[in-house]
């Protein structure tokens, strides 16, 4: 737990010093509001890059099986094991090209087919030999459109998992074979033109179901295109050369023009700029960045021109462990895909039951001929699991890019698919509900003088100070952009506070102590203020002019603006709130009570934090921890959903299943919304794919034929493609969703 020690060490040095100086108030705990360590954050960074096992997904799977030939054209090898990211754009032309083909090779052997012809009254010219040409084309449809699914069909076998492929595979066998017979069988009517129909449409089953999930991939396809190229690194000697992306490394120092994308994760050493961090963060408005300042790879550099000091590059990025993560999330499962899929397993055997009962059926009733395998082919075909084994991956890719572009990082699928459950979130106090710095909570004057001016007053005086105190009285300032009086002859007073000559008259600020050492005291109104501010554990300092005590400023951990806002929309989703921190019951009291926060638990020391979680779990709770995911990690680990919210190049946590780019609470709102968009619609397209099954089946056995109803496999085929196509425009629509409410 080196990085937590490291940070408490900070702020227990911090507020030594604060009660040194005796700038009034205690403060007590982990409020220190200090950076966090680049040790611990170069840690966290560095653990999110360690390469993390991905597991295969179905069509991953379906596609090993087929060898290069029948795979031609596609952008990725096939066989063997291999965890990358799938390119699904080499499935979609292949589909898309097979298809295309077929449907053309279709068209004499449908126009030629005797079943056809008879079916809807019409002849085509007869000359020697073309009695030959629906069987001819039907073969090449066969052989071309047909084989590949058999072959995808080998792995399922192989590993006795028969799933979608396999029934495909067993329908368009047993059509093909059937209609090669009856060429030699009198009295028998072909099956060629249902074989070409039923493949046809099963290839653009796939095609459609290969784009749908290469268009919803998107997300990880645009940030691998954020990084530039080329980058222009400068020499010792200032001279500027172009140099690929990938050549650089820590230390090199860049030239970034207005415009361009930053090539690697930095610090600012000379320049001024707006970057546009969007596509990283999710924040659309600029920010702005000046020397000391870290840059990430990727971001788009504003109006200025930057050097700046190469600090990671590959792997080692924010961008590629957002990447990472991002992929990650793709390709994992979450409990309603494993479910998903052991349901197709399942379709297998009962579809082959059902075809086994429809043929003894159908043989007793009417003998064995062709119309009892056109009943035993559409059963197998209406049995083809496409909707339901698109259900879930398709859901699962639009809502981790979804996630992604909202700057919420879903590193465990489970972890998304709980949130939805949750119903107390517990947020650590500083740097998460607050932003970890001191500020101006409270101005109090004795009248002679307006707040602004009891600011810019003190600003002014505490001007060339580096104290913790000093700094957040000179940040508000600028914050409510007040104008500082010109301070001269500034001298610190130690353990007292400050002074400096105002428009030529002595002003002082500090807390109790300077009082005593002036021999002054507070007017009733500044008396009262101090007394509030104090029962709040909130510091407190004086503002000296004249001799006289003028007005007094309350500084605290500055609340952030989002936090009231996010917590009042937890509440309306009927999710109770929580905070842990280490700071004094009276400052927990006063931050939950201006939050509306539920409960409290205040001085908890950083490795007793997990403990209040554990607390809450027993009570029945399901509970989501919000940290920063330093000090916080073995409180994240426990929780059901651990949550960590950080900034910039701090997103690899570790102990987090969800990681939040922005130092925002309102995006664990949005992450909660995500989580019960994103499985209400799992769990419409499950309810359509196996309701669809469920209806299908029985009707393709003919339980309807007494009553003059018959589903031929053609159509059959048609109406599984539809289901197909509804499951992923339904997808789609979870794009849709707000998550802002």
């Amino acid at each position: 737990m080196e990085p937590m020690e490291e940070k408490n060490s900070e702020n227990d040095s911090s507020m030594k010093h604060m009660h040194d100086r005796d700038d009034g108030g205690t403060m007590t705990g982990d409020h220190g509001g200090q950076p966090m360590p680049e040790k611990a954050g170069q840690e966290h960074r560095e653990g999110a890059m360690r390469e993390m096992p991905m597991e295969h997904d179905a069509h991953r799977h379906e596609m090993q099986g087929m060898n290069h030939e029948s795979m031609a054209g596609m952008a990725m090898p096939m066989g063997g094991e291999h965890a990358a990211h799938v390119d699904h754009t080499g499935h979609e032309q292949m589909f898309r090209r097979r298809f295309w083909v077929s449907l053309i090779l279709s068209i004499p052997a449908l126009l030629y087919s005797q079943g056809l012809q008879s079916l809807l009254g019409f002849h085509m010219p007869a000359f020697p030999g073309s009695t030959w040409i629906s069987p001819f084309f039907s073969l090449v449809v066969f052989l071309y459109g047909g084989v590949p699914f058999i072959q995808m069909a080998i792995p399922e076998i192989r590993n006795r998992k028969p799933g979608m492929m396999t029934l495909i595979s067993l329908a368009i066998s047993v059509a093909f074979v059937y209609s090669a017979a009856t060429l030699f069988i009198p009295q028998t009517m072909d099956f060629f033109w249902e074989l070409v129909t039923l493949i046809d449409i099963m290839l653009l089953g796939h095609w459609l179901e290969m784009r749908s999930i290469r268009q919803a991939s998107g997300a990880l396809d645009a940030l691998a295109k954020l990084m530039p190229d080329m980058a222009e690194k400068i020499a010792a000697d200032g001279s500027i050369t172009p140099v690929r992306t990938m050549e650089l490394v820590k230390g090199d120092l860049l030239l970034v023009r207005p415009g361009a994308s930053i090539p690697a994760d930095g610090e600012i050493v000379d320049g001024t700029s707006a970057v546009n961090e969007a596509m990283i963060s999710g924040e659309s408005k600029p920010v702005e960045k000046a020397k000391g300042a870290r840059v990430i790879g990727g971001s788009i550099n504003g109006s200025g021109s930057l050097r700046v000091r190469v600090t990671a590059t590959g792997d080692e990025s924010a961008l590629a462990g957002i990447m990472r993560l991002v992929k990650q999330a793709q390709e994992s499962k979450s409990n309603t895909q494993v479910l998903a899929d052991r349901a197709a397993g399942w379709l297998f055997y009962i579809a082959l039951g059902v075809a086994v009962i429809t043929a003894i059926a159908w043989t007793i009733a009417v003998g064995f001929n062709v119309q009892v395998i056109e009943r035993v082919a559409t059963v197998l075909v209406i049995a083809c699991p496409h909707a339901l084994g698109l259900a879930i991956p398709l859901v699962v890719s639009i809502t981790t890019g979804m996630g992604a572009a909202n700057g919420i990082l879903i590193r465990d699928r489970l972890a998304l698919e709980k949130a939805r459950l949750i119903d107390i979130v517990v947020f650590d106090k500083t740097g998460t509900l607050t932003e970890g710095r001191f500020g101006v909570v409270g101005i109090a004057t004795d009248g002679a003088i307006s707040d602004a001016d009891a600011l810019a007053l003190a600003a002014s005086v505490e001007s060339d100070s580096e104290h913790t105190i000093a700094q957040g009285i000179l940040r508000s300032a600028k914050e409510r952009g007040v104008n500082l009086p010109q301070a001269v002859d500034f001298k610190a007073i130690e353990g007292r506070g400050a002074q400096a000559e105002i428009d030529g008259q002595p002003v002082y600020v500090g807390g109790p102590r300077l009082l005593e050492t002036l021999n002054l005291s507070l007017p009733e109104a500044l008396t009262k203020f101090e007394r509030e501010s104090n029962s709040k554990g909130q510091s407190v300092v004086h503002l000296v002019r004249a001799g006289q005590a003028v007005a007094s400023l309350a500084l605290a951990d500055v609340i952030r603006p989002e936090s009231k806002a996010a917590i009042q929309s937890l509440h309306e989703m009927g999710v109770r709130v929580a905070m842990l921190t280490g700071d004094s019951q009276a400052v927990a009291k006063a931050v939950a009570g201006e939050l509306g926060i539920d409960t409290f638990f205040a001085e908890v020391l950083p490795e007793n934090k997990d403990q209040k979680i554990i607390e809450l779990q027993k009570q029945g709770h399901i509970v989501a921890m919000v940290g920063d995911g330093v000090n916080d990690a073995p409180a994240l680990t426990r929780a059901d959903v651990g949550i960590a919210i950080g900034s910039g190049t701090d997103v690899a946590v570790e102990s987090a299943g969800i990681i939040l780019v922005k130092n925002n609470p309102q995006d664990v709102v949005r992450t909660l919304r995500l989580s019960k968009a994103s499985y209400r619609k799992m769990n419409q397209n499950l309810g359509w794919a196996a309701g669809y099954n469920v209806v299908a089946i029985p009707l393709a056995a003919g339980v309807l034929a007494p009553v003059g109803f018959l589903l031929s496999p053609a159509v059959g085929a048609l109406l599984m493609s539809i289901s197909t196509i509804i499951v992923a425009i339904n997808a789609q629509l979870l794009r849709l969703q707000r998550l802002d409410g």
